[in-house]
């Protein structure tokens, strides 16, 4: 056999344009809004959740109220911290590309491709592939 066919990666770079900045710039911060519009609702949420739990004795609750509320506490937290996670990230990203040239090539990810190979192929070559994008226009085709 001298021929195969494979699937290979092929990486889709984008080159930074002022509508393509204002894009990014506008779905993190469409993003950062949302996570914190979320941590408000939670918020909410939980200060209505630990009310309607609350014992009905409560100077003297029992092990397994104060279980549930500890519980219902520790949700509450692990959800609002995955908001304020995501915001920070969602932040730093926009602080990352505020500071980007423009012109630069970013990449914006990974699609396949379907190749022949051949005995004696430089395989390095048929690995690193890219396409340029330039307002959703492909402007290269780079190995």
């Amino acid at each position: 056999m001298d021929t195969i066919s494979l699937k290979m990666p092929v990486t889709i770079k984008a080159k930074l344009t002022e509508k393509l900045k204002a894009k990014i710039l506008g779905e993190l911060e469409e993003g950062i809004k949302h996570a914190e519009l979320e941590v408000q609702q939670l918020n909410i949420q939980e200060k209505r959740v630990m009310q309607e739990n609350q014992p009905e004795d409560a100077e003297n609750p029992t092990p397994e109220e104060i279980q549930r509320l500890q519980s219902i506490q520790a949700h509450f937290g692990q959800e609002r911290q995955k908001r304020l996670q995501y915001r920070e990230e969602a932040m730093a990203r926009k602080e990352e590309t505020e500071k980007l040239v423009l012109g630069a090539e970013i990449v914006q990810g990974t699609l396949e491709r379907q190749v022949d190979v051949h005995v004696g192929d430089d395989m390095r070559e048929l690995m690193n592939v890219e396409v340029l994008v330039e307002d959703d226009k492909i402007i290269a085709i780079r190995s």
